[in-house]
């Protein structure tokens, strides 16, 4: 993309953005994915003004929409000349304006009640995470394509964000030399240790920490795997880009997570955000992290029962090994502290 706009389209797309709400709209939308009930939320208007003027940024292509289920989010895209030019006009604007920081403060604040919710569903269903995972697609089906996707030599660390129980540090017991598993929910890792202590991988470990700010310097590890993670996240895009963040040059990025699905009962029964992904927008995320094109892998469930027609896509992505300076070795003895 040149960044640039031909004359109309450029007129249009000011026009549309010289709006107080619009711009407030956009501001929000340059931070993170949301959609009609969340910006009513934030922004105290009714549903049919904030339809009415994401139709405008759409249509003068400042925003881009996409629909997961029944719900459709917006976003400002990162790829697109509408995208770059409404990042270029939002770093005019002053944040300290008191209207922005409280929109802000409240997108925050429904960003951490939702994953509070998800947590407390993790916490009361720890011990039976596997068997619920298994209910869509088979398990040791998605498991043999994790396996086969991280072929060939073991890597010296292997990261697994949003671990769970320690299942994926268990499967690819065999292929890294020192495995870490990072998890927000308590309860989790303490199943997760258990479970890793049961099996006798002393070469792995997990850890509290936060898929949206790991806490490993950049290029650390040689392998992410981020498995059934992003559909219960409020910024997906944001984890994929801390992933590609601590990879190293040539490192691999795994993702597992459902196809695009309309199971609308996930979102209250199971803590779900997102009802599946497609794959050219999980493509997108990757690109804008800086990883290659992703070979891309679709389980279908095996039955036609009605819990079972989910499925599962598999995507792999290798940062280039021009993305950063030459990969110095890491000293791993910090893992153990």
């Amino acid at each position: 993309m040149s960044g640039t706009l031909e004359t109309q389209k450029l007129v249009t797309a000011l026009k549309a953005a010289a709006e107080s709400t619009r711009l407030r709209i956009l501001l929000l939308l340059a931070a993170g994915e949301l959609n009609v009930k969340d910006l009513t939320q934030i922004l105290g208007q009714s549903q049919p003004r904030i339809s009415r003027h994401l139709k405008l940024l759409v249509e003068s292509g400042l925003i881009e929409r996409f629909r997961q289920g029944s719900w459709v989010y917006f976003h400002v895209s990162d790829r697109s000349d509408g995208g770059k030019l409404v990042r270029r006009l939002l770093e005019a604007v002053d944040s300290r304006d008191p209207v922005l920081r409280r929109d802000s403060e409240r997108a925050e604040a429904l960003k951490r009640e939702r994953e509070a919710a998800a947590q407390a569903y993790f916490r009361n269903h720890a011990a039976d995470w596997d068997r619920i995972r298994a209910l869509y697609v088979s398990e040791s089906a998605v498991e043999d394509a994790i396996v086969n996707a991280l072929a060939g030599p073991p890597f010296k660390l292997l990261v697994d964000l949003g671990t769970g129980t320690g299942r994926v540090l268990e499967v690819l017991a065999g292929r890294y030399e020192r495995g870490l598993g990072l998890d927000v929910n308590q309860s989790m890792l303490a199943y997760a240790r258990s479970k890793l202590k049961t099996a006798g991988l002393t070469h792995a470990e997990v850890r509290h920490g936060d898929i949206y700010n790991v806490a490993l310097p950049a290029g650390a590890a040689d392998a992410v795997v981020i498995h059934q993670v992003l559909h219960y996240l409020s910024e997906p895009a944001q984890a994929v880009r801390e992933a590609a963040r601590i990879l190293a040059p040539g490192g691999r990025l795994l993702i597992v997570d459902f196809a695009p699905h309309e199971i609308e009962a996930l979102r209250e029964e199971q803590a779900h955000e997102r009802l599946g992904f497609e794959s050219e927008q999980v493509a997108g995320w990757l690109a804008d992290a800086g990883l290659g094109s992703p070979e891309i892998l679709s389980l279908a469930p095996e039955t036609h029962d009605d819990r079972q027609q989910l499925t599962v896509s598999v995507w792999s992505a290798r940062k280039p090994d021009a993305a950063v300076a030459a990969h110095q070795p890491q000293n791993l003895e910090w893992i153990g502290q």
